[in-house]
């Protein structure tokens, strides 16, 4: 959707006034089907927005997950997570009948074991329906002639999904035919002919798994075409998206299967080093993620051309892109493969400043905010400047005692978004609880209130981020809600049990939304009179 004059009516970046937002993954929304998705829920979750006076919705990373269903180990960076296919949205083009939905979940936590098959089945039956002629199954209610329009329009899309994205579309729906095929083994432990990528191999491949690849393209296009309405409708509000790029990507990779030359890997194909960080304020051990390192010779070599795709992808379907792990552009940590920590690592240059300007010239602008959290060096620092690229301030790093602390709001600048905390944070409530007692007494003084109950922390929290000269202010819908511990997203370093959680719809009471909605027009922050970009 776009105002009158053409251009879509969502707030402006870089920012040039003030506004907020909420942090939800679209998994935690409210749904009938066991994880959030993009249907009817993610419409009303925008309203909820539109009418709180928010100006922002920020999600994590949307792609297919893998082992430890994390959206940081993303299957492919250009495809989507069909997992985030809404079966509404398929009963209402007529791919599925209402019947075949009979959903029985846990409506407090994703269940994995039980929402990934229960997917996957109604997408094969989506997906034979549609090679039949579906198109519209309420055909038997509808005019005959405009069911055929309404089939025929849908082949027509899907065919034109097809030839637009076929630079990635085809790696990827082969990997995951061959992943269903060796029951989701790592892709290292295929036979080598294929590990290798040899043509005759592929070709066989091709040939005998078709049908299942052919499936897997269809599941890209509804899901992307689902999220392309839903950005539509996002727009028509007068709500921005933020989306978020894993700055590496996942070892078991359509990535790395088809782009072998772009990591530093060896003959076999193995990392010769991964990826992790050293110790720091999340893990005494340091974090020992296990990713592929990039060859960035390679890469620069032909003027970064994937990298730039991957971006481009992402920005058909959001308006501005968290750069997760922004320092990486200046240099990463790097860890002979096999190390048992991430303590052995060093530091390794990145691309630096000759990456960005590459990306400005092909796109013509850097609609990015840096995740530039952790070990942060002065080169980090010039790297964010000289692109002004705004940067992550995280209130709940702010009361260690010192006055020059970043994350102390009075040393904020406004080219910047101000968090009350991320995912990878405990939600408030929980952190307030777990604070020391000479920061929690930091915190109060910081306010200039008496100590208070946990209670009062998220809210005080969150009034402290909209106050401030941040630009853009952030909460995840937790510290709205003023959850604790049974709510946290993501605990770095714990390899189970994370992005499980949900939010009920009996959870979002009207009255948590009025205050939030009270605190943005008080804190003089982008409300719902909306503006043309």
């Amino acid at each position: 959707m776009s105002g009158e004059d053409g251009i879509a009516n969502v707030p402006p970046f870089p920012f040039q006034y003030r506004a907020s937002g909420l942090l939800l993954h679209v998994t935690s929304l409210p749904s009938q089907y066991g994880i959030g998705d993009l249907g009817p829920s993610a419409f009303e979750w925008v309203n909820r927005l539109h009418d709180a006076g928010q100006g922002w919705w920020q999600s994590l990373p949307l792609g297919p997950t893998g082992y430890g269903n994390s959206p940081y180990q993303s299957q492919s960076s250009f495809a989507g997570n069909p997992l985030l296919i809404s079966p509404a949205v398929l009963v209402s083009d007529g791919l599925l009948e209402a019947g075949d939905v009979d959903p029985q979940f846990d409506l407090n936590a994703v269940d994995y074991d039980a929402v990934i098959p229960f997917k996957v089945s109604l997408l094969e039956r989506a997906w034979k329906n549609f090679r039949a002629g579906a198109g519209k199954v309420q055909s038997k209610v509808q005019n005959s002639d405009k069911s055929k329009d309404k089939r025929e329009e849908l082949r027509s899309a899907y065919e034109d999904f097809c030839a637009q994205n076929t630079h990635w579309l085809e790696d990827f729906a082969l990997f995951r035919a061959l992943k269903a095929k060796y029951r989701e083994a790592f892709y290292l432990t295929w036979p080598d002919a294929l590990v290798q990528r040899r043509p005759e191999a592929l070709a066989e491949a091709r040939r005998e798994l078709a049908d299942q690849i052919d499936q897997f393209r269809f599941g890209q296009f509804l899901l992307l075409r689902q999220a392309d309405q839903l950005k539509n409708y996002a727009h028509s509000k007068g709500i921005g998206l933020i989306g978020d790029l894993p700055f590496f990507v996942s070892p078991d990779s359509s990535d790395v299967w088809a782009n072998p030359e772009l990591f530093l890997l060896d003959e076999e194909r193995r990392p010769l080093f991964v990826a992790g960080v050293p110790p720091d304020y999340f893990s005494a051990q340091g974090q020992l993620w296990g990713n592929p390192v990039y060859n960035w010779d390679a890469l620069r070599t032909n003027g970064y051309c994937w990298c730039i795709d991957r971006l481009r992808s992402l920005l058909a379907h959001v308006d501005v892109i968290r750069l997760d792990h922004f320092r990486g552009f200046a240099a990463a940590w790097h860890v002979p493969a096999g190390a048992p920590t991430a303590q052995t690592g060093q530091w390794v240059p990145g691309p630096g400043a000759n990456f960005f300007q590459a990306v400005k010239k092909k796109l013509g602008r850097l609609p990015f905010i840096a995740e530039d959290l952790g070990i942060i060096t002065p080169d980090v620092r010039a790297l964010r400047d000289e692109f002004q690229v705004p940067g992550t301030l995280v209130l709940q790093f702010a009361f260690d005692g010192h006055a020059d602390n970043p994350y102390l709001p009075h040393n904020f600048v406004s080219n910047a978004v101000a968090y009350t905390g991320t995912h990878d944070n405990a939600p408030t409530r929980e952190w307030y609880e777990e604070l020391p007692d000479d920061q929690r007494q930091n915190f109060w003084s910081y306010l200039h209130r008496s100590p208070s109950e946990a209670s009062e922390a998220a809210p005080a929290l969150m009034r402290l981020a909209w106050s401030s000269s941040a630009a853009l202010a952030i909460a995840p819908l937790q510290d709205l809600l003023n959850l604790g511990k049974e709510a946290r997203m993501n605990v770095p370093g714990r390899a189970d049990g994370n992005w499980r959680w949900r939010v009920r719809e009996d959870m979002l009471s009207p009255p948590a939304f009025e205050w939030l909605q009270e605190l943005t027009e008080s804190s003089k922050r982008f409300a719902a009179s909306r503006v043309a970009a």
